[in-house]
């Protein structure tokens, strides 16, 4: 008989936080299947028993019987009468051992490959945020998601349906090009709509994302010898995206009733625009200038792609139409997503466009990845359907207008800031500071001062632009925290 493992053994295999958010069984069960498949424990020596290893770590013996028994099940452990509980040695079978693996460090661990130089990834100015932000006592950051807002027992139940039996044989195989199709239906007929949008079900694409949608329209239209325009400032990752396929760009101003356009539009393939709330400004674009845009955009013979990305976050004055419903002559190609009122973390957006080009953006998806994970699809789409995002949406902007309400006032309250309220509601603000403050340094003394917000440069087209603009979301911190936070803020400016 295998002679058990001592005590500091266990203790050093087996680490239990009664404070995680899982329960000490599933922590006990992740740390036997760890030193497992790591070959900690060997397989001719028998386990602890389920009294003496619950002794020892200090918790009740049925969560190391209920642990052990899962383990079990699950062909780790072998059970053998007055024996004890062992490592099944056929769980590790074809696997290369521990002791054969050959350590790489020194030897060239890091080669040099000769990767694309027109890429140039590393180099591209992005949006950087804090990974630890929720730690923050005045976390301003935007695009992140208030958990306390979030509708957890809603989304149980939507996740729940789609893991009955038959929902799993359905969404557990290879959907090859095609997307799930009450999330499908759910967009065409509950999501849209709100937005003014109409459209036939096969001029609809699920997306993993909003830049996922971007970047398949890109890779669509675009070529070195393309142009396409962009706002300025704008969303750095759209800016990005499209610097992949040309280097010819035409940067166009943002005023007082949206992006500007002029002569120059007539050069351009592709206009990309967020006119419903213009990232990073918040500007909303009159109802004027979208017309006239669109006049234009046919005159020249010119794709619009609109982000429509805060679209459903308006709750200020009467709702807005999207872009695309106002488009008669089939010129805008429509992203949408649902991150800013479910989740970024999910990962699902869409596009809405003409039926050949959903044809081609489909073929290419499959060549990238198929489609997004269906499980997801699959549990969005009950979400919708239950009415659960419509119900979500309305806790999301009763709490959003509240401090968007408290913000302005209190952005109002120090001189040194200076913002006007988004006329269209959203997630955040972007304000001006006075022409001697660098952003991105007070980015830097905000943080060790517990405040997270975002240095506005890099939204701009030129490194040599603006350096007095941060934007400052209120989308992940609480409407009773935000005065405070405006006052530090305040008081570090006053300071620099």
């Amino acid at each position: 008989m295998g002679k058990p493992h001592e005590k500091p053994m266990w203790h050093q295999l087996i680490k239990l936080d009664a404070k995680l958010g899982k329960s000490l069984q599933a922590q006990l069960r992740e740390a036997l299947v760890k030193a497992i498949l790591d070959e900690r424990i060997p397989v001719d020596t028998a386990l602890p028993s389920s009294r003496e290893l619950s002794r020892q770590l200090g918790v009740a013996r049925n969560t190391v019987v209920l642990a052990y028994q899962h383990l079990i099940d699950e062909n780790y452990l072998l059970a053998h009468e007055r024996r004890g509980y062992f490592v099944n040695p056929e769980m590790l079978a074809g696997r290369v051992s521990v002791k054969q693996r050959v350590s790489t460090a020194g030897q060239n661990a890091d080669p040099d490959y000769d990767l694309n130089p027109a890429l140039n990834l590393l180099e591209k100015r992005n949006i950087v945020r804090p990974a630890n932000w929720k730690s923050f006592e005045y976390p301003f950051i935007y695009g992140q998601v208030d958990s306390d807002l979030f509708p957890v027992n809603d989304w149980r139940e939507a996740c729940r349906l789609s893991l009955r039996v038959n929902a799993i044989s359905e969404w557990t195989h290879d959907g090859v090009d095609h997307d799930d199709e009450l999330l499908v239906e759910q967009i065409h007929t509950r999501v849209l709509p709100r937005r003014g949008v109409w459209a036939d079900k096969d001029e609809i694409l699920i997306t993993t994302g909003a830049q996922n949608a971007l970047f398949l329209i890109a890779q669509l239209m675009l070529n070195e010898e393309s142009t396409v325009g962009l706002e300025d400032p704008c969303y750095v990752d759209a800016r990005n995206i499209f610097s992949l396929f040309t280097k010819q760009r035409e940067y166009f101003d943002v005023g007082p009733q949206g992006v500007e356009t002029d002569e120059r539009l007539a050069q351009c393939k592709l206009m990309y625009v967020t006119p419903s709330h213009q990232c990073p400004t918040t500007t909303t674009m009159s109802l004027e200038a979208r017309q006239a845009l669109l006049a234009d955009a046919e005159k020249h013979n010119v794709v619009i792609v609109e982000d429509d990305y805060e679209s459903e976050l308006n709750f200020v004055g009467k709702p807005t139409p999207a872009l695309k419903s106002l488009d008669e002559n089939h010129r805008v190609i429509y992203v949408g997503s649902l991150s800013k009122t479910l989740a970024p973390g999910l990962r699902v957006g869409f596009l809405v466009a003409p039926k050949k080009f959903v044809q081609q953006a489909r073929a290419l998806r499959r060549l990238m990845y198929r489609h997004p994970p269906t499980n997801n699809q699959r549990t969005i789409g009950h979400f919708l359907a239950l009415g659960h995002h419509d119900a979500a949406l309305l806790r999301l902007t009763q709490a959003f207008r509240e401090r968007w309400k408290i913000m302005d006032e209190a952005l109002a309250s120090y001189e040194p800031l200076s913002a006007t309220a988004p006329a269209f509601g959203g997630s955040s603000f972007w304000v001006q500071l006075p022409a001697h403050i660098r952003a991105v340094e007070l980015e830097k003394l905000a943080a060790k001062n517990g405040i997270v917000l975002n240095a506005g440069d890099n939204y701009f087209a030129s490194r040599e632009g603006p350096r007095n603009f941060c934007r400052m979301g209120f989308s992940s911190i609480p409407a009773d925290k935000i005065p405070a936070g405006i006052e530090r803020l305040a008081s570090l400016i006053g300071k620099m």
